[in-house]
């Protein structure tokens, strides 16, 4: 349908149109989070439960009596049926409410939130800083498959990838804190605090983002719509990043949204060397001390991110990817097409 025939109005028809495919996408995805969240809330809550030792002497201390026990089981409803407390507590978190904290009996939602930008912050340092150096070193690694810059990188990569991080850590507090003393090894009080965790995680997320950039690279170069471009004359720039980087793109953002999720759920180690007041170190604490509400509405909130995470990788998949957009659209229009075609017969 061309609207009388008018550019501009067939124009901005097939925007509309694109635009409805990208929201049925993403509709199908936020639907697709939530027996995923549902499954996440059962599953920490069931582990929480069955896990040995009694809340009540975390919170009294091993000299409790009985009758101090018996309250605090009361307050907070430790002994009620497992299928009553886990309705609760999904009424709770429906209503925004994760439980209070054992520990300190602050809501753990506040709990969270006094602790998360500092793990949300090192995550989003540490994966900008790795995107930098990855995706440059691998693009450099594939267009110069095999030179000494290829062989180099790919030995960092692969100690990048195998050095723990908690002993990367150590390393440059020995060195830059101890031996040099250019920079503080532990809080987060201003900018040059940051440096050396963002350097730790950053390390590890270049390495892995090089791996895959490389890779990624190295299967589209191959292709026959590359050395087309080079013979047309084009720029060997023109020719990489125009054709052959943004047809490479996908697995790039994929693990760019995996190091994400994995430094938000992972970075308890280096937040411990460093002493960052971040989530990771506060659930390990919190198990550490029985604080079960915290365990769970932790792990709920972390879970919560990477979906989103997820979610917002899809969505970038259209911008990049225009196939996926295409490939939707497609299913509908012949589900459209045999709906007809059944009703028709």
């Amino acid at each position: 349908m061309l609207h009388g025939g008018n550019p501009v109005q067939h124009k901005l028809y097939m925007e509309i149109e694109e635009g409805k495919q990208v929201l049925r996408y993403i509709a199908k995805r936020i639907l697709m989070m939530l027996p995923i969240l549902f499954g996440i809330t059962v599953i920490v809550f069931t582990l929480m439960y069955i896990t040995p030792g009694d809340p009540a002497y975390a919170i009294l201390g091993e000299n409790a009596t009985p009758e101090q026990v018996m309250e605090i089981h009361k307050e907070y409803g430790l002994d009620d049926p497992y299928l009553i407390r886990l309705g609760r507590y999904f009424a709770g978190v429906l209503q925004g409410d994760f439980g209070t904290s054992y520990k300190t009996g602050r809501p753990v939602f506040t709990e969270i939130m006094d602790r998360y930008p500092n793990t949300l912050k090192l995550a989003l340092l540490s994966t900008l800083l790795g995107v930098v150096i990855g995706v440059a070193a691998g693009i450099i690694a594939a267009v110069k498959q095999y030179s000494i810059f290829d062989r180099v990188g790919t030995i960092i990569s692969l100690f990048g990838v195998s050095a723990p991080s908690f002993w990367v850590a150590m390393v440059l507090v020995l060195l830059f804190s101890v031996k040099l003393k250019i920079l503080p090894a532990t809080g987060t009080y201003g900018p040059q605090y940051w440096i050396l965790p963002v350097f730790t995680l950053g390390l590890q997320a270049s390495t892995s983002i090089m791996r895959m950039t490389r890779s990624s690279m190295l299967e589209v170069i191959r292709q026959d719509y590359i050395r087309t471009s080079r013979a047309k004359g084009q720029s060997e720039w023109k020719t990489i990043m125009h054709h052959a980087f943004k047809n490479a793109q996908v697995p790039i953002v994929t693990i760019i949204g995996i190091r994400i999720c994995g430094f938000l759920a992972g970075a308890v180690l280096v937040e411990t060397v460093f002493a960052i007041p971040g989530l990771g170190k506060y659930i390990i604490d919190s198990v550490n001390f029985k604080d079960y509400p915290v365990v769970q509405g932790g792990v709920l909130w972390i879970g919560l991110n990477c979906i989103v995470i997820n979610l917002l990788v899809d969505i970038v998949y259209c911008f990049i990817d225009p196939r996926i957009k295409s490939m939707y659209s497609n299913k509908k229009k012949a589900a459209a097409v045999g709906t007809g075609g059944a009703s028709n017969g």
